[in-house]
């Protein structure tokens, strides 16, 4: 069973007014179209959002910007070169995640 969207604050807004004014969480659930389980939640203070879903990234933005400017330096380096010049600058990471974050829009050649 899958996860739905998480609350609007629209709808968490309706959901305290309503239950202000004495409704329950059946009747609140049914007028704002969301499951009475989500009510309860929000009521309870235990809907704090979803998680974050996947593999956390190994690199940071400032390190994908530190390998930008080392593409950018020269632009015909090949991708064991890159990798050796972005771990002296204090990132470590595969060949692959080399490829995929100078990838994006970069043309890097191969290393045989």
């Amino acid at each position: 069973m899958g996860k739905t969207a998480d609350l609007t604050a629209v709808q968490k807004a309706i959901i305290d007014t309503l239950k202000q004014e004495g409704k329950t969480q059946k009747e609140i659930s049914e007028r704002i179209g969301c499951s009475q389980s989500a009510v309860s939640r929000h009521l309870s203070g235990k809907s704090v959002g979803r998680k974050k879903c996947g593999r956390k990234r190994c690199t940071t933005r400032r390190g994908d910007r530190t390998l930008r400017k080392i593409v950018e330096k020269d632009r015909f380096q090949t991708l064991g070169d890159l990798r050796k010049q972005w771990t002296e600058s204090g990132v470590e990471t595969s060949r692959a995640t080399v490829y995929r974050r100078a990838g994006n829009g970069l043309q890097v050649p191969h290393s045989p």
